[in-house]
């Protein structure tokens, strides 16, 4: 079946984004895998698909999908790549919740909500406190929607931890992992090994979930610049506990698949 796509990326982060709000394309597993692949298909990090919103007060339901055909749960730079797709500042309704827009010329801020920071949340096999991970690297874990767990120290070690970590027993789910460098209270440098994706230039929710993670250890202040391979997000975790992402959405090109 030909489908119509177009392509974006936030920060180089790429995605495939799939209109299906007048359509329904039923793409299974294996569709995924192939438009995701960069030699046999698309190429993405993620695909997105949009379809006509269910809940009261969303604008257009949005739904993630990794590489390897599994579901993701949210993914910032592709939710700020759907407000630029639909145009002015759309509710999306997502696995994590309605997430309200903004938009300031070309940056695009989302809500990313509430942060999940009990053990339950993330989730965790068993009970453990979330600052500190039993894992043999030192960790601080809650969830965007999705599960993260944040190492601090140096980001060198992404792509020879990331793998092991993200399958460790201790993540029923997998989960992302962050490796953050904390450069001054107010700025951090972040490399993200995504599950189901492996290391991405710049991860939306990881940013949010290394500033979070961050400000409860006490190492940065609740509003932060995180420099990531493909560039600069601004994350603010305000007082009211919801998470604030800023940052560019770029269209690539628009096609259809033979």
């Amino acid at each position: 079946m030909s489908l119509s796509f177009t392509k974006m990326h936030g920060l180089g982060n790429d995605f495939v984004v799939i209109d299906a709000r007048d359509t329904d394309p039923a793409l299974d597993a294996g569709t995924i895998r192939r438009l995701c692949d960069r030699r046999f298909g698309i190429g993405c990090d993620q695909l997105v698909l949009l379809s006509a919103p269910t809940r009261e007060g969303a604008d257009v339901q949005v739904r993630f999908f990794n590489p390897d055909g599994s579901e993701a749960g949210a993914c910032g730079n592709a939710s700020r790549c759907v407000v630029a797709f639909v145009g002015g500042t759309p509710t999306l309704q997502t696995a994590a919740g309605l997430l309200p827009t903004t938009r300031d010329g070309a940056l695009v801020t989302v809500d990313m909500g509430l942060p999940g920071l009990n053990w339950q949340d993330i989730p965790l096999a068993r009970s453990c406190d979330t600052l500190t991970l039993p894992l043999h690297e030192d960790a601080a874990a809650c969830s965007m929607g999705n599960p993260h767990a944040t190492l601090f120290g140096d980001t060198d070690r992404a792509e020879t931890l990331g793998p092991d970590l993200e399958r460790d027993a201790l993540f029923p789910e997998r989960a992302n992992i962050g490796f953050a460098q904390i450069l001054s209270p107010t700025h951090m440098r972040l490399r993200v090994w995504e599950r189901g994706a492996g290391l991405t230039l710049a991860c939306g929710s990881g940013a949010c979930a290394a500033v979070v993670n961050a400000v409860r250890r006490g190492l940065t202040e609740r509003t932060c610049t995180v420099t990531m391979d493909g560039g600069d997000l601004r994350i603010t975790w305000r007082q009211d506990g919801h998470v604030l992402m800023t940052g560019p959405a770029v269209t690539v090109f628009h096609g259809t698949t033979a």
